[in-house]
């Protein structure tokens, strides 16, 4: 068959320099003798170099007619080509319960809920790397006090070191973006518990930054109500830019001794 047409409801933007499809692809040398999954694999632009890791590999591609191409066009990964949605499957059964590297080249209308399903798996994920929005990117990477800091930048870096690595530019896609793209590696960090509610923690994150602009004694009310003794801190001087990941740990864990105290004077 011939190639395969963009759909733009898919967000599809085919990567067609092989140079930075081959920068990408060892993008997961970093993390060795895993087996590979790709997201959106497309027409393989990206996967042919990541044959020649010589590891399992795996891809996920939602797109039917992206499937047929694949199916042709490398009859080797027969077995390995995945038709479904990356955002439903149950990621613990792939690799027999093994962990492994995702990558891709990201579908930019579902970077961030990509990330958001690696959070929820990271124990089967030790190394996520890949091209999404450069936007994306930099908010990721992104430490206390910049503009771009925000949830996706302390809910990922609270689990993985994050490095910005490349920019790539439209016009090596078809069709060219309206935006400027990047390449990004996440590695697991030495975390393996936050030291608080994990859930609470990210109810925190989420509730704070969704009004980014007060100090967390005003964003904090759908949390703790509006009269909160413990609201005294001075951590509630602040606004969420300017807390890193340890300080919002250490706000999870006010924000749930308050509630504690306010279920006890409540009986």
């Amino acid at each position: 068959m011939g190639a395969v047409k963009p759909k733009k409801f898919l967000g599809q933007h085919f990567l067609k320099d092989l140079n930075v499809a081959k920068a990408i692809a060892d993008t997961v040398d970093a993390c060795p003798n895993l087996p590979i999954l790709e997201v959106g694999p497309g027409m393989g632009v990206l996967t042919q170099f990541l044959i020649q890791k010589q590891r399992q590999l795996k891809v996920v591609e939602v797109d039917f007619e992206s499937v047929a191409y694949l199916r042709e066009n490398y009859p080797s990964l027969e077995e390995s080509i995945i038709e479904d949605d990356f955002l439903k499957m149950h990621l613990d059964r792939l690799f027999g319960g093994k962990p492994f590297v995702l990558t891709g080249n990201y579908p930019y209308n579902i970077s961030s809920q990509i990330f958001f399903k690696m959070l929820e798996n990271k124990e089967f994920i030790p190394c996520c790397t890949g091209m999404i929005q450069k936007e994306v990117a930099e908010r990721i990477a992104a430490g206390p006090g910049s503009k771009t800091y925000g949830i996706l930048s302390v809910l990922i870096q609270a689990w993985y070191k994050v490095e910005y690595l490349f920019t790539v530019n439209e016009n090596v896609f078809n069709p060219p973006p309206k935006v400027k793209s990047a390449v990004i590696r996440m590695t697991r960090n030495e975390t393996t518990e936050l030291g608080c509610d994990e859930k609470l923690f990210k109810q925190v994150v989420k509730t704070t930054f969704n009004q980014r602009r007060k100090t967390l004694r005003n964003s904090i009310k759908p949390i703790l109500g509006k009269d909160c003794p413990a609201c005294a801190d001075v951590i509630f001087n602040k606004r969420p830019e300017q807390l890193s990941v340890k300080d919002f740990i250490g706000l999870t864990n006010l924000v749930e001794r308050a509630q504690v105290d306010r279920t006890a004077n409540a009986d």
